[in-house]
């Protein structure tokens, strides 16, 4: 269990149980008690996410990490569900360019990926970053050169056990299940979330050769979409057996909350949203969540990433490091659900044994991002309704 990560979703939830930037011109400030910092220790994080990230930072992260560390000052600036994306990449892009200072000198973004895949990014390593020792390889080999994750979350399938005994344990057993007890299953529109995506690429991929999927998570290939045709005409022939004859919510929440009413028996959820629910009690502790396999739904890490063109490159490094910490990442554990990104062997007990029977194995990456806007958009024409 050294290397415990992401799919710590799946068992994690059985036993108790992204995300990303918009409005730049939100802009929050934590003070580090009233202190002032030099301008080479004042470091600006920008969110490329949800107010549930910012609040991580601004509540837990940034205060902690100023007071382990006096005389740096973090800064926190929000791009409510990464809106300006496209914006923000090409103003890092023309940043780095002319040698210029960027705006933020660490983001927290879906969009690292791509920064780091076009050399914007500083590339790190457990020099640069001792703390990465604890975190997979593999992990840190898929966001790049210089994306450092630090987070995790999964799709997982939440079911009543009131009305649901034992839950599918294969796509092919839940398939199965959902033509068996129609009505009693849904998913939220791809396009309006992630949950009802990760069940959607899901079923394409039982069709897509391994070969092919790869290349597909890495890269656009439009021309490999051809495999897709056989999952879309699954999905659409299971209208019937929908919700309502094929009704779709809008949004991961919608569904969740079709859930907790008890309207359905069976849907895909984030672990995050999930988690949180049944701690907060708009989950009843009927529902519980598990993993499929054959293939399991995606899921992955949340990454940062430290500008080339930043100043403050030293400083945003402490920070980073700061992030991989025992104590920041039980802070992450706690106030948002997430998976630590560090081997469970560095967590406290009550962390560790909540993911004691967590399985690493059974995450898939997403697709590549213009290959799931692609996805959406075809979802759109050849499913609901038809």
């Amino acid at each position: 269990m050294t290397n415990r990560f992401l799919a710590a979703a799946a068992v994690a939830v059985v036993a108790a149980t992204a995300v990303t930037g918009c409005a730049q011109s939100s802009t929050a400030t934590a003070q580090n008690n009233g202190a002032s910092a030099s301008p080479d220790k004042t470091i600006t994080v920008f969110i490329s996410g949800d107010t549930n990230v910012q609040n991580l930072w601004e509540k837990s992260l940034v205060p902690a990490f100023q007071k382990a560390n006096p005389g740096y000052n973090v800064k926190v600036t929000l791009d409510l569900h990464g809106e300006h994306d496209s914006q923000t990449l090409a103003k890092l892009t023309s940043a780095t360019e002319q040698n210029k200072e960027p705006d933020f000198d660490l983001v927290d973004g879906g969009f690292v990926s791509k920064a780091s895949a076009a050399n914007l990014l500083t590339s790190v390593s457990s020099q640069t970053i001792p703390a990465l020792n604890d975190v997979p390889q593999d992990v840190i080999k898929a966001g790049g050169t210089g994306g450092i994750p630090y987070r995790g979350s999964a799709v997982l399938l939440a079911y009543d056990t009131k009305t649901v005994a034992t839950p599918p344990k294969t796509l092919d057993d839940l398939l199965a299940w959902i033509k068996a007890n129609p009505g009693k299953f849904t998913y939220n529109s791809p396009k309006s979330g992630g949950s009802g995506g990760a069940f959607v690429a899901t079923v394409l991929d039982k069709f897509v050769p391994a070969d092919a999927r790869a290349k597909m998570t890495v890269g656009y290939e439009k021309d490999l979409e051809k495999y897709w045709d056989q999952g879309f005409a699954t999905l659409k022939d299971l209208n019937s057996s929908v919700f309502q004859s094929g009704v779709y919510p809008n949004g991961n929440q919608q569904t969740l909350d079709l859930l907790a009413k008890g309207q359905i028996s069976m849907a895909p959820v984030w672990s995050d949203q999930f988690i949180t629910g049944l701690t907060n009690g708009q989950i009843p502790s009927s529902v519980k969540a598990t993993q499929i396999s054959n293939p399991s739904f995606t899921g992955g890490a949340a990454y940062l990433g430290i500008p080339k063109s930043s100043p403050r490159q030293e400083a945003a490094l402490k920070l980073a490091n700061f992030v991989l910490s025992p104590d920041a990442q039980t802070m992450i554990i706690k106030e948002m659900s997430g998976f630590p990104a560090i081997s469970l062997d560095k967590l406290p007990a009550d962390v560790k044994d909540k993911f004691k029977d967590a399985d690493t194995n059974n995450l898939r990456k997403g697709y590549f991002d213009q290959m799931g806007k692609d996805l959406n958009n075809l979802w759109d024409q050849k499913v609901p309704g038809q």
